[in-house]
């Protein structure tokens, strides 16, 4: 059984531009390094059910295998570089999320 890709959902209000800038700017090059890939983010997105997050940025990227999203977050310099979001942002969430096996 070949691993499935993984997507991360964060979900964080920026409060301080400049610091969360800094973050952004090296977020990339770490991003790549794991094999991970950006898809997309919202500064409105839309909650259909249920109790919304408080409004946000929501933030997806996927990785090839869990393997790889685990490492990316344990990196030490994408440790050392997420100081700036925790400095310029209220997080709600960061989440791995499987993707389902293929169907025969």
């Amino acid at each position: 059984m070949t691993e499935q890709p993984v997507h991360v959902v964060a979900n964080f209000t920026v409060q301080d531009a400049a610091k969360y800038r800094e973050y952004e700017k090296g977020f990339f090059p770490i991003l790549k390094r794991h094999g991970g890939e950006f898809i997309t983010y919202d500064d409105g997105s839309i909650t259909f059910e249920g109790a919304a997050p408080p409004q946000g940025r929501v933030v997806m990227f996927r990785f090839p295998h869990e393997a790889a999203a685990t490492a990316w977050y344990n990196d030490p310099d994408y440790q050392a570089l997420s100081e700036h979001r925790r400095a310029g942002t209220t997080l709600q969430f960061i989440t791995m999320v499987h993707s389902i096996p293929p169907r025969n």
